[in-house]
């Protein structure tokens, strides 16, 4: 039997076809990369709370009136009883009186208990109460190195007796509280204002009083000329 010729195969990969690439010309640009996606950005963490504020401290109580006790005050109480009222507020004492009980009590205070110089007299404005007024004398003791507060209340329009007869200074004391505030004083030797032209309108120390207004009012009448204010 004849040989059989055996036709020899070639090795793996070769003999078969290839992909041919097409040709680049010579003059080609080369192929703009892909853009890129821009990459995500990072999740932002959630901000913390804010830390709460510590409350605000508790405000402290202010100092009160507290009773006075004293010699003087057991006297005046014995004849006045519930008509006076005697206080102590940050070392400085005081005494509330009835209306009705002035100027008896201030005489008893300059005869008896030797209160012989009146520093000051004036007055408080409050609007809202039913007597709106404190009128305050400010008293002090040469023998005894004492000061002491006498006050009463009135409404508006009340007059008081005065007090120039027990203490001749509180003659210009009583014009001024006058002048701001419209308190009259009974007796008074020339109680007329003191600061301020006899033809002003109104009492500029009341708590409802317009000063800018009146004050221009009463320059453009008077004066003929605009405020300055």
């Amino acid at each position: 039997m004849a040989d059989e010729v055996k036709t020899p195969v070639p090795p793996e990969g070769e003999g078969k076809p290839s992909a041919e690439k097409p040709p680049v010309a010579a003059d080609a640009k080369p192929a703009a990369p892909a853009p890129q996606k821009p990459a995500a950005p990072a999740a932002e963490k959630p901000a913390a709370p804010a830390a709460a504020k510590p409350a605000a401290p508790a405000k402290p109580a202010g100092p009160v009136p507290t009773p006075w006790d004293s010699p003087l005050v057991a006297n005046l109480k014995k004849q006045y009883g519930s008509g006076l009222e005697a206080q102590t507020y940050l070392g400085q004492n005081y005494l509330r009186v009835d209306r009705s009980t002035i100027p008896n009590i201030l005489k008893q205070l300059r005869d008896e208990e030797q209160f012989d110089y009146c520093v000051d007299l004036t007055a408080v404005h409050y609007p809202k109460r039913e007597r709106q007024f404190d009128v305050i004398w400010i008293l002090y003791s040469f023998a005894k190195n004492e000061r002491m507060r006498v006050k009463t209340e009135i409404k508006d329009g009340e007059s008081i007796p005065s007090s120039v007869s027990i203490w001749s200074g509180t003659n210009w004391l009583e014009r001024e509280a006058f002048d701001m505030f419209g308190i009259k004083f009974d007796g008074h030797p020339d109680m007329k204002r003191i600061l301020l032209p006899d033809g002003w309108k109104g009492h500029p120390l009341r708590k409802d009083y317009g000063i800018i207004q009146q004050d221009q009012e009463w320059v453009q009448i008077n004066l003929g000329i605009e405020s300055g204010q």
